[in-house]
């Protein structure tokens, strides 16, 4: 994997610098099975492209009262913890680690919502790190106020982010360093209805070989949206040149829609033959290709979906 990244914020992008797609997708319909609350974000995407979005959502991702609850279990003090003096809710902890986005928010939401009776860390000892992924890294802050401004009212700077050069739970574990014993509290999905990738489970056991005591929390849920799932695929008249994939959560639920209307991924392939599979970076690719998937293309910069776009781009113009 790739080198160690520096502890610092991201410089953030310009709308400019975003919205401007470096190859296109001129007249090719790209299917993608992105949670509802990302897709907006890609179809944006793939229509400065050219392309035509076709959103087929398996899957969704969210907090609920269930994980929120086990959020709040963290940030209000134990009667044992608040009977020594000083102690703060998130001071037996050096990190915070994100997987997701949709981690970051949940987080910020249950520390939003939640009452304390003061910040979940102090001033004192070393400086506590939060780590997220790619662009991901943005949405630490954003909000008014901001998940750091959450976390530490009175000097948010006293949080230091880290932003793996390579945007992977490995890539994370790697610019983490070794952990010499120290907690890191890791924010992630509870799956439900689907079988849970082993990108988690193997995110936690690499924290754990590399000296952490990874501590895990369910920040939201991961569900199969339903049978109906796949009903915009089947029922499509017209060409389908591409189909996104961004985890191998998408996938289980995609083949459980198709298997709901006495579909399959063979009559998928057999209406549209030429159709790319593409994959959002090389873990989706892994996950995607353990249902029996074949994948025709890999997003090399997997730190946002334009990595993706641009390995499909370059797939069509070959």
């Amino acid at each position: 994997m790739g080198g160690s990244a520096g502890l610092s914020s991201p410089s953030p992008l310009t709308t400019k610098q975003r919205e401007r797609p470096i190859l296109s997708l001129p007249d090719r319909r790209i299917a993608f099975t992105t949670p509802a609350n990302y897709a907006t974000r890609l179809t944006r995407l793939l229509q400065l492209r050219g392309a035509t979005p076709l959103p087929v959502p398996t899957i969704s991702v969210g907090p609920s009262s269930s994980t929120l609850s086990s959020l709040r279990s963290f940030l209000l003090l134990s009667s044992s913890q608040q009977r020594k003096k000083g102690a703060l809710a998130l001071d037996s902890f050096s990190a915070l680690a994100f997987t997701s986005r949709t981690g970051i928010s949940s987080f910020s939401l249950a520390l939003s919502q939640t009452p304390l009776p003061s910040p979940p860390l102090s001033l004192s000892g070393e400086h506590f790190t939060v780590a997220a992924l790619g662009t991901d890294a943005e949405a630490l802050h954003q909000g008014n106020p901001s998940l750091l401004t959450l976390l530490c009212p009175g000097n948010p700077s006293w949080v230091r982010v880290l932003v793996p050069e390579i945007a992977t739970p490995a890539g994370l574990v790697k610019s983490f360093g070794n952990g010499f014993g120290r907690k890191v509290l890791c924010p992630v999905p509870a799956v439900i209805g689907l079988n849970e990738p082993d990108v988690v489970p193997q995110f936690l056991a690499d924290l754990e070989s590399s000296g952490w005591v990874a501590v895990r929390v369910p920040a939201y849920e991961t569900k199969w949206v339903g049978p109906q799932c796949a009903d915009v695929l089947v029922e499509l008249d017209g060409k389908l040149d591409a189909i996104v994939f961004t985890s191998a959560a998408e996938v289980e639920g995609l083949l459980k829609g198709l298997d709901a209307v006495g579909w399959n991924w063979e009559k998928v392939k057999q209406q549209w033959p030429c159709m790319v599979v593409a994959a959002h970076g090389p873990v989706t690719a892994k996950g995607v290709k353990s249902f029996g998937l074949t994948v025709d293309v890999v997003g090399e910069r997997f730190s946002s979906f334009d990595g993706v776009l641009d390995a499909l781009s370059m797939q069509f113009q070959d």
